[in-house]
Formats: C-alpha cells, sequence, structure tokens
C-alpha cells in the first residue's frame, strides 16, 4: 500500500484520538516519528496496550509498528464490540483506556460489555466518577441513552488492583444533531470523596474542605463519602476527589484530583473546588475536558449543521490540534463565530456533520 493512500502524523501526540478518528472514519493512517529523538524512542507500554484493545473491540484491523516502535501503521477495521477484559497495562490508569471506547461504543455492530483491570485513578487521566459524571451524560445529549460504568473494585496508583466494568447498549446510526446555544445557570453541585486503605477521616477532611470554598456559591452542595476496606480496595492507599456542578439544561462541568504523599486532605478539598470554580467560569456548554468528545459526535452527525457554544478560554493547543487531526482525516472544518453580545467572551462553534452512519451493524 503506497503511504498517498494514508493520512500520516508525526510524533506521539493525540495517538488515541488519531486511532479513533481513523476507525470512525474508516481511513488508514500512518504515525511516523514516535518519540524519535527521545532516549526511549518509540511507543510506550500504554500505548501498545491500547492498540491491543483496538484490535479485541473491531474486526479485520491491521496494525503494523516498526521493529524501533517510532512507526505505527493502523488500518481500521469494522467496530464489532463484544464481552471482553482488558489487563491495563503501564502506568496509565483505566481511564486512559475507557474513555476511546466512549467514542466507539455506540456505532458497534454488538453491545460493549469489557472488564478493565489496573489503576483506577491518576493525576492526568479521567478517573471513574469523571467518565460517569462527566463524559457519559454528554454521550446521552448526542442520543447514547444506555451507557454504563461499575465500580467493582477501587485500585489506587500505584500497584492498583482495580476493577472497572463499561456497559454500552445503546447501538445507534448516528448522533442527534446538537443546537446547544444557551448556559443556564448552575443549579446544583455534587461529588464523591474516596479512600482506600487509609483511615476514613481522610474522606471527611475532604469534603469539609470543598464545603468551605463552596458554601458561597448559592446552590445545593452535596458531597458523598465513598470509603473502600478490605478485597475490593485494591493494592495501595489512595483518596480522591471529584466534584461536578449541573446546570438546569443538564450539562455538567467537573474537575477532580487524587492525594500524593505528604498533602493534606483539606487542601486538596479546596484545590478541587477552586478549580470547579474555575472550569465553569473558563467553559462555554461543555468543560474542557467534554469538548473533544462533544465536537467529535458532532462531527460523525448526520450532513446537517450542528452549533455548540463554547469560551474563548477553551481554545488551548489541544483544541488547536483536535480540529487539525479532524481535519486531516475527515476534511471536514469546524467554524468559529463571535456571539452577538460584545461583552461575552464565548464564540459559536459551527460543524456539518459528515454523514457518517453505523455500517458495522449490516455488515460484520
Amino acid at each position: 500500500m503506497s503511504s498517498s493512500r494514508f493520512v500520516v502524523f508525526q510524533g506521539a501526540r493525540n495517538f488515541r484520538l488519531r486511532v479513533i478518528l481513523s476507525t470512525l472514519s474508516g481511513r488508514p493512517i500512518k504515525i511516523e516519528k514516535i518519540r524519535s529523538d527521545d532516549m526511549n524512542p518509540g511507543l510506550r507500554d500504554h500505548e501498545v496496550s491500547f492498540l491491543r484493545l483496538i484490535e479485541a473491540v473491531t474486526n479485520g484491523s491491521i496494525i503494523e509498528i516498526s521493529y524501533t516502535g517510532t512507526t505505527v501503521i493502523f488500518k481500521p477495521g469494522i467496530i464489532t464490540g463484544g464481552t471482553y477484559t482488558h489487563n491495563c497495562a503501564g502506568a496509565k490508569p483505566v481511564g486512559y483506556f475507557v474513555e476511546p471506547m466512549l467514542y466507539l461504543a455506540p456505532f458497534s455492530k454488538k453491545k460493549f460489555s469489557i472488564l478493565f483491570r489496573g489503576i483506577t485513578a491518576s493525576h492526568s487521566d479521567a478517573g471513574i466518577e469523571a467518565i460517569k459524571w462527566g463524559l457519559m451524560p454528554i454521550m446521552e445529549k448526542f442520543g447514547v441513552r444506555e451507557c454504563a460504568l461499575h465500580t467493582l473494585k477501587r485500585g489506587s496508583p500505584p500497584l492498583g488492583g482495580g476493577e472497572v466494568h463499561l456497559i454500552v447498549d445503546s447501538l445507534i446510526a448516528q448522533p442527534i444533531t446538537m443546537h446547544a446555544l444557551e448556559i443556564p445557570p448552575i443549579s446544583s453541585i455534587r461529588g464523591v470523596a474516596y479512600s482506600t486503605r487509609v483511615s476514613p477521616s481522610m474522606v471527611n477532611r475532604m469534603i469539609d474542605g470543598a464545603k468551605e470554598v463552596l458554601k458561597r456559591v448559592g446552590c445545593e452542595v452535596n458531597i458523598t463519602a465513598d470509603v473502600w476496606r478490605g478485597e475490593n480496595s485494591g493494592k495501595s492507599p489512595g483518596w480522591g476527589l471529584t466534584l461536578v456542578a449541573e446546570n438546569k439544561s443538564g450539562w455538567r462541568y467537573f474537575t477532580e484530583n487524587i492525594g500524593g504523599a505528604g498533602d493534606i486532605p483539606e487542601d486538596v478539598g479546596r484545590e478541587v473546588a477552586y478549580e470547579l470554580l474555575e472550569e465553569i467560569s473558563k467553559s462555554g456548554v461543555v468543560g474542557r475536558t467534554q469538548l473533544p468528545l462533544a465536537i467529535v459526535y458532532m462531527v460523525i452527525g448526520k450532513e446537517d449543521i450542528g452549533r455548540l457554544r463554547i469560551n474563548q478560554d477553551q481554545i488551548d493547543e489541544k483544541f488547536i490540534w483536535l480540529l487539525r487531526d479532524i481535519k486531516k482525516i475527515f476534511d471536514t472544518e469546524v467554524f468559529l463565530k463571535p456571539v452577538d453580545d460584545i461583552s461575552s467572551r464565548d464564540l459559536i462553534a459551527t460543524i456539518k456533520g459528515v454523514g457518517f452512519t453505523n455500517t458495522s451493524k449490516k455488515i460484520a
């Protein structure tokens, strides 16, 4: 196969998303120069593990990795889903592997039922509650109604030992066209403070710290304590907090963090609460972490114009790279136009769907 038939990318950036976009579009990709200047060049364990997962949930995908691991050729197959257990390799938590599945699962031949084993929280990737309360509600807005993430065991870093079960029962032909132009006020804030193999007082102290900041917000605040003991609490001690704010239209914003060695629980609670307030102030209809999922669902919608209100602060390097990758693979662009209100920092993102349809159900 000549290289002209591939969409060619360079570097390790957006690795998962590029593979996901390739799978949804059916276009083969070639990723070159993966950490080629690094002391330890090529793919990391977790990236290889992710490719194995993609291989498991698709039929007919071809993955070729060069001898040095610095070049990957990926020819996507059909999304088949099914029942599978994935042991999450490397230092990445289950969220690193669960999140990309949310892009693929609704467009599969069979329902997704995947058991993920490993670390259930980290500083860099989405935690369990973040996916459950932050990302899955976005899927619901696009018509994916039956999806759930069950925590069977918590597994704090570094040793993990957690188990999480992802179930996606909604199989749809294409996402609903989105028109989300209004941002109603926040109506409630809730959260979960959890701990594994440490004193339950850590959880209560985190909750106190968060409530101290949020008491001035003027809406209902409800943070649950979730203390894990014994067999189901994994192999390492750990604790963390996820906060979610919901507005009257059912859109949500979330922030999360986990405690490290020497951290004070009250400080972590306060920090996550302040981050949540900042996230709300710098977000449009969806938060920064939810934006890629919303944009990709809009791109693969039917051939109609979808609109989403975003904030100027959300246009960062990550967002620009997301738009570039979408342009390269789907050959479609996202148009950004300021809202009519001069005092507002908001923009309207307008996207014409590519008319993707879930052919997996018919062919495979």
